[in-house]
């Protein structure tokens, strides 16, 4: 008896229903990216482990998917390595490719390798899927699309600004109601200098971002797990809690990192990009949280998550400020600063709060019903002009009962079906028939065309 066949755990099929809705995701964000004049780019779904390792931080390494070689690739080793079982080594070995973790660094890359075509400012919009090999839960997968849009060669806040209205802009768009949260990697790395661990500011960013997934008292263990005292655990904890209005934390900020050169400068833009974004009228709240830390290694200034109020899941779009990033890649002094809108965990919002406009998931507009060989050329002639129109029309390619056409017509939520027969190719006209409330009327293809358009 064959296998049932399945898929792999954190990955998902989508019917055409739900590809209709995902469409409207991916349609929306691009049409706000040409808006704010991005350009779109594609790079391969893999790339070189040399690319991809080191850019993540030890975490994310982790959850890169590697490629095995093909060919013999247990020729180059030996007994001893292969009886080790040192799978991280052994990796190392035998994958030189791995499947993409985000679409950043793959831009970067991109960006060194590309560096005589482009014109800076570059900002470019890229919407494709990316892998994490994490523990599949609700709102977490494997495979998931990222919508991103960046702009490297610039240092201006204005570019902060501008994407904080895309950000604003999007979600205005889809109807969910977000909280967009800001903070600043500076401002992080002065609070880690003021509490005396400055030297320990990746181990302390990594575990207060966690704050809302595992909470104070276990963010403080992670915290003195990886070394850090009790001292400076103390100092930290009246800082993450910040409460207050913006601008009140960013007072006490000014005061709390007096000492701190690039504390204050983290303060210093933030204020810049909160200030700008006051005259804007953003429909969403924006809001300063000392928490967030992005766990990413490659941020560098202002960051960013936006979190859903209605509905209970992870960030739903991301980004920041990331200065260094070309520099791996042999390209220094190439600032850059980005956003990526998490498209499968807005998918799974907007299906929770049903926000998505019935012209969304339309399919086939008008059905036409298939009576024999004769009446299917005629109806042929007719569907090229419907179609011509605008209006999304099939004919069943089958002559059977008609009890089944419409039972096809009814399950695929048809709203129009067109009969022909001996008498109306006679007359050269159609019987249509509203699926809705059953009323039918004999038209010609021109007047059939104005009763479907709206």
């Amino acid at each position: 008896m064959a296998a049932k066949p399945c898929i792999p755990k954190g990955t998902r099929d989508f019917s055409p229903v739900e590809m209709a809705k995902r469409n409207y995701i991916f349609d929306t964000i691009r049409n706000v990216y040409h808006l704010y004049g991005f350009r779109q780019i594609e790079t391969p779904a893999m790339e070189m482990l040399s690319t991809l390792m080191g850019k993540y931080g030890e975490e994310g390494d982790k959850l890169l998917f590697k490629i095995q070689n093909s060919g013999d690739y247990f020729s180059g080793l030996t007994d001893e390595e292969l009886l080790s079982r040192n799978a991280p080594k052994l990796a190392c070995k035998f994958c030189e490719k791995g499947l993409r973790y985000d679409l950043t660094v793959p831009f970067a890359r991109y960006v060194v390798m590309h560096r005589d075509e482009l014109v800076f400012p570059f900002k470019r919009y890229q919407i494709q899927p990316v892998w994490r090999a994490d523990r599949p839960q609700k709102g977490r997968y494997r495979e998931f699309y990222q919508c991103d849009a960046d702009v490297v060669g610039s240092d201006s806040l204005l570019n902060e600004v501008e994407l904080m209205q895309i950000v604003d802009t999007v979600f205005s768009r889809f109807g969910i109601r977000v909280c967009i949260k800001i903070n600043n990697r500076k401002i992080l790395t002065g609070i880690a200098e003021i509490i005396g661990e400055a030297d320990k500011i990746v181990d302390i960013t990594v575990a207060i971002d966690k704050l809302d997934k595992i909470g104070l008292d276990n963010v403080n263990a992670e915290l003195r797990g990886k070394g850090i005292s009790e001292e400076a655990i103390e100092k930290l904890q009246p800082i993450i809690l910040l409460s207050g209005t913006n601008d009140a934390k960013l007072g006490v900020l000014k005061q709390v990192l007096a000492a701190s050169e690039t504390g204050l400068k983290g303060v210093e833009e933030v204020e810049f990009i909160l200030s700008a974004l006051k005259n804007l009228d953003l429909k969403n709240e924006i809001e300063l949280d000392l928490t967030l830390a992005r766990g990413l290694n490659y941020y560098t200034g202002a960051i960013f998550e936006v979190k859903a109020l209605d509905v209970q899941i992870g960030s739903i779009t991301g980004g920041g400020r990331y200065d260094n990033l070309t520099g791996v890649f042999g390209m220094a002094g190439v600032s850059g600063v980005g956003i990526s809108f998490g498209a499968d965990r807005i998918f799974d919002v907007l299906n929770q709060l049903d926000l998505y406009p019935k012209e969304a998931v339309k399919g086939t507009q008008l059905l036409f019903i298939n009576f024999g060989e004769r009446e299917a050329a005629f109806s042929l002639r007719v569907l090229s002009q419907v179609r011509a129109a605008g209006i999304s029309a099939e004919i069943y390619p089958d002559c059977c009962k008609m009890k089944k056409q419409m039972s096809y017509a009814n399950a695929q939520g048809v709203p129009f079906v067109a009969l022909v027969g001996e008498n109306e190719m006679a007359e050269g006209k159609l019987t249509l028939k509203n699926m809705a409330t059953g009323e039918q009327c004999l038209l010609t293809p021109d007047e059939l065309v104005k009763a479907i358009q709206p």
